[in-house]
């Protein structure tokens, strides 16, 4: 986040699955053209950036960070979990990653305003975490609950909701005034235009492997979907050329694919939206 920036926006990191370096490449992109923020919104893998930024994790941390994790070890391949729980895996070591990178946080420690969206199944409606909502709840759990990709993670009781994946959202749903002060908001979201490619077979635990590729479908075929016409000003549509958001075996080609396309169409197409903004 810029000390003096000459434009404040509060910038909405939304989905995107595994493929995280996108995200980055849209914040190093604001740093480099002086776009600053105080409020910055996750949601889904998005929010796993949104998180790392808000305590500090710089552009280049982040970078390197996701050029060598390997993602894979987040998945999980049990069936007992995904009968009592409602997922393969029980997103455990996901959150003890992401609680070794930022700590045992709390929103109340957070030095930016972080709001991290999760869906609640039994409304359909958004759930938002952040330091008036939720001032205890360690972020490390709060982004669990926002990446919970149906069938791959666990469905999550938080008081009387029922928590899953924030990017099952319908999209409107993200637009508002974050910040209360009127700042301009901008969606940076990832679209998956092109066919993934084929998901490997194998002959070990082939349900398991069916749950993921139902997933797969289903979450490349929510990154295509029709773009409300009335959101378009606020939205950065950034392409992801044929990775889908469950990619976990991403080379580092690949990774480095998605943060230029971040970076590059943040670039070229954010100052014209926010000008486009002001003159209506």
């Amino acid at each position: 986040m810029n000390s003096s920036p000459t434009q404040t926006i509060v910038p909405i990191l939304a989905g995107g699955g595994t493929r995280l370096p996108a995200h980055v490449g849209v914040l190093t992109a604001l740093r480099d053209m002086n776009f600053g923020y105080q409020h910055i919104v996750g949601v889904s893998g998005g929010s796993v950036v949104a998180a790392l930024a808000a305590f500090g994790k710089s552009p280049e941390h982040m970078r390197e960070l996701f050029r060598v994790v390997n993602f894979s070890q987040f998945r999980g391949y049990s069936l007992i979990n995904l009968l009592l729980r409602g997922g393969l895996s029980n997103g455990k070591r996901f959150e003890r990653w992401l609680e070794s990178e930022i700590g045992l946080v709390c929103f109340k420690d957070c030095p930016v305003e972080l709001h991290v969206v999760a869906t609640d199944v039994r409304s359909g409606l958004p759930v938002i975490f952040n330091r008036h909502n939720s001032p205890d709840l360690t972020v490390a759990r709060a982004v669990l609950f926002s990446i919970s990709i149906p069938l791959l993670f666990p469905f999550h009781h938080y008081g009387r909701h029922v928590l899953t994946d924030g990017s099952i959202l319908a999209e409107d749903g993200l637009f508002r005034d974050w910040a209360g002060d009127r700042t301009p908001v901008f969606c940076f979201r990832l679209r998956d235009s092109r066919v993934a490619s084929e998901h490997p077979a194998r002959k070990i635990l082939p349900v398991a492997d069916y749950m993921f590729m139902l997933m797969r479908t289903f979450m490349s075929t929510m990154s295509r979907e029709y773009m409300n016409e009335a959101l378009w000003l606020n939205t950065v549509l950034i392409q992801t050329e044929g990775m889908s958001p469950l990619e976990f075996n991403m080379t580092p080609g690949q990774k480095n694919s998605l943060f230029e396309s971040g970076y590059n169409t943040t670039r070229d197409y954010l100052p014209t939206k926010l000008a486009r903004q002001k003159a209506d």
